[in-house]
């Protein structure tokens, strides 16, 4: 299992402004051969998801409407990476863009994909520190609301039913091991 399969052929089956499936023609390298279908990144730049840090026991989420599951969801801000930025500097700007909020202090904790078997697309995951007062003009249909909340009340945010991101799950309780640490 060493060697990563060959794609003998790929096409597109369909894309959308959101989505690209591709279809992939695989070949391992025992010789078997299978097809797979997945969505293909719409934007080469990836995406970062944000843990602001308001001090080391609070973070700043997010309530937003989200069209998949048709309700408000708290989580935590995230966003796409433009072409030629970094993901650093996508982070800072769309943290500004969604919580009012810069950093000068952010720190890359780990890459997360979604379901690596059907999706290309990943996600950067960064803490922000040692935030200041700025806000930038977003993207987003209507003024997001800011919810302070203690990393120590964890369990209880998830009991409420408002946040159930993955994403957003896994990377507070990272980051609460990570403070474990400093």
């Amino acid at each position: 299992m060493s060697e990563k399969p060959i794609i003998l052929n790929k096409t597109t089956l369909a894309k959308s402004r959101l989505f690209h499936i591709e279809s992939l023609d695989i070949q391992f390298s025992n010789g078997e051969q299978r097809n797979y279908e997945r969505l293909a990144r719409t934007n080469k730049g990836g995406a970062v998801l944000i843990v602001p840090l308001f001090d080391d026991e609070t973070v700043l989420l997010i309530r937003e409407y989200s069209a998949g599951v048709h309700r408000y969801e708290v989580g935590l801000p995230k966003g796409k990476v433009d072409c030629g930025e970094s993901f650093i500097n996508a982070a800072n700007r769309e943290l500004k863009e969604e919580v009012g909020f810069g950093s000068r202090k952010l720190t890359h904790l780990s890459t997360f994909s979604l379901a690596p078997s059907y999706l290309e697309h990943t996600t950067e995951i960064i803490i922000a520190q040692d935030l200041y007062t700025e806000k930038l003009c977003g993207d987003e249909p209507e003024e997001l609301e800011v919810i302070p909340w203690k990393l120590s009340h964890l369990n209880q945010l998830l009991a409420t039913g408002e946040c159930t991101e993955a994403r957003s799950i896994a990377a507070l309780f990272m980051t609460i091991e990570y403070l474990k640490k400093c």
